[in-house]
């Protein structure tokens, strides 16, 4: 890769394309791009590069290129698991200027967009219409649509609707050689392989996504929302395996465990819950108004029956929104808990739900640390979040150690390493938990199908010694930063 002596000639390059201000280059510049939502992975840019069209990512790149410099695209940086890092002294292109979204198409339900659409941004765009767009990561308010598609995000309704994959129809990928092409179409029905499916989720290994077409969802007729109040987080594990065993389909069914409620309830997203509550149960079903009132009373009483001391149903939106309001907001509110916040993510068969969460908070307590869950339940996709603090070396240490533990245990009860944060560099190195060499030798001949030279995004999903990210946090100084 190309040695800093070429980083003048490249910035020249940059600021060609796309204008001086949108080249940042100094340091303090850079330290907000070292890290996305996994803190205690870092690695500083060379540069970052704020292009506006699709001409001048297809220019950024092939001034890489030709300075041999490996570059990475990135969003709203919400992303946790390391995925928008620069390796390897690369060049990170910021998709945040290309936030159009550039046709809505009601009649036959799709919208283009711009990787750098805000997620919730899309749904207040298309309501006029009766639309929205289905997946909803718990950061929507502020994570793209480009990123949602590198990482095949999910989120609370994934359930029902799916994960960002079921949603793309088209793409337009500037390929790391910085040819420009079209993928899939509008319909939903491309010919040949399908290569959509292969860019979706592959984390910005395959080239960098300019345009995106997605699939609108007709607003339900009515939507139900219902609160069970449990004891424990093991009897609202087994309601939820209940309801599914029933028949029932609900769009989300979403487990906040005792301690999330007592830090969301000291914080400002306060939503009335009992602290005294071992967990609590977020249950919504839409549809048919015809239809969903009486699966919302089917849904109450199997959660009753399984032992929850009480189900509330919300009487309007607005007492529906502060049922959410406790689940939107569990990660902002663990920020009062410690400095770092780590959100391992790992997929489970539903029906060992309640065995696998006892386990879980046993990991955490053996190593001593403050581990909490606030997770998609329907799904079986776990969120343990690990309050730390990285200065703390031993800490650190321990965290990743129990992140380790809980992936392995995750794997040997039949699960995976990630439900929608992707693997980055976070867990690159457990892939071999799940796929054999072979497994990871396909996938790399797929990838070199596109980047034969793998510059693009380099040093991500797969195991590899030869890129380094820094995990000490003393390395970059971040011990003197004062938080208190």
């Amino acid at each position: 890769m190309g040695p800093r002596s070429n980083s003048s000639s490249l910035e020249a390059c940059l600021r060609d394309v796309v204008g001086a201000d949108q080249v940042l280059t100094r340091l303090e510049e850079l330290f907000v791009y070292e890290a996305d939502g996994l803190t205690h992975h870092s690695a500083r840019p060379r540069a970052v590069v704020l292009p506006s069209t699709t001409e001048e990512v297809v220019r950024v790149v092939k001034a890489c290129r030709k300075h041999e410099v490996p570059f990475v695209p990135r969003g709203a940086g919400t992303g946790l698991s390391g995925g928008a890092l620069a390796l390897a002294d690369g060049v990170i292109i910021e998709c945040a200027r290309m936030n159009r979204i550039l046709r809505v198409e009601p009649g036959d339900r799709f919208a283009v967009v711009q990787p750098g659409v805000v997620n919730a941004d899309l749904s207040k765009a298309v309501l006029q219409h009766g639309l929205f767009y289905a997946p909803d990561p718990s950061s929507q308010q502020a994570c793209t649509l480009g990123g949602n598609v590198a990482e095949n995000s999910g989120g609370p309704h994934t359930l029902k609707y799916g994960t960002t994959t079921n949603h793309v129809l088209a793409l337009e990928l500037v390929l790391p050689d910085g040819n420009v092409v079209r993928l899939g179409s509008p319909t939903g029905w491309p010919a040949g392989y399908d290569l959509v499916g292969a860019v979706v989720g592959s984390e910005g290994t395959l080239g960098i996504v300019t345009e995106v077409t997605v699939r609108l969802a007709p607003i339900p007729e009515r939507t139900e929302t219902l609160l069970g109040i449990f004891p424990d987080v093991v009897s609202a594990c087994r309601a939820v395996g209940a309801i599914i065993r029933s028949g029932l389909v609900p769009a989300a069914m979403e487990i906040v465990d005792r301690r999330t409620i007592e830090a969301v309830e000291a914080s400002v997203y306060a939503a009335g819950l009992p602290t005294d509550a071992g967990a609590v149960l977020i249950m919504e079903l839409d549809g048919p108004d015809v239809a969903v009132g009486v699966q919302a009373e089917r849904t109450q009483a199997l959660a009753l029956a399984e032992g929850a001391n009480e189900v509330q149903v919300a009487r309007d939106e607005e007492e529906r929104q502060r049922f959410w309001r406790a689940r939107k907001g569990a990660f902002g509110a663990m920020g009062r808990l410690a400095p770092d916040l780590y959100v391992n993510d790992a997929v489970v068969p539903r029906r060992k739900l309640p065995e696998i969460l006892e386990a879980v908070c046993a990991i955490g307590d053996r190593h001593g640390l403050r581990l909490s869950n606030v997770f998609h339940a329907g799904d079986g996709n776990l969120h343990p979040n690990i309050s730390f603090d990285r200065r703390d070396a031993d800490e650190l240490a321990r965290v990743q150690k129990a992140g380790a533990e809980i992936l392995r245990l995750c794997v040997e009860a039949g699960g995976v390493i990630s439900g929608e944060h992707g693997i980055g560099t976070e867990k690159r190195d457990y892939m071999g938990l799940v796929f054999s060499d072979d497994d990871l030798d396909a996938m790399k001949k797929l990838r070199a199908a596109f980047d034969p030279t793998l510059t693009c995004n380099p040093g991500k999903l797969f195991p590899t010694t030869r890129f380094c990210f820094e995990a000490n946090p003393k390395a970059r100084g971040y011990d003197q930063v004062p938080l208190e």
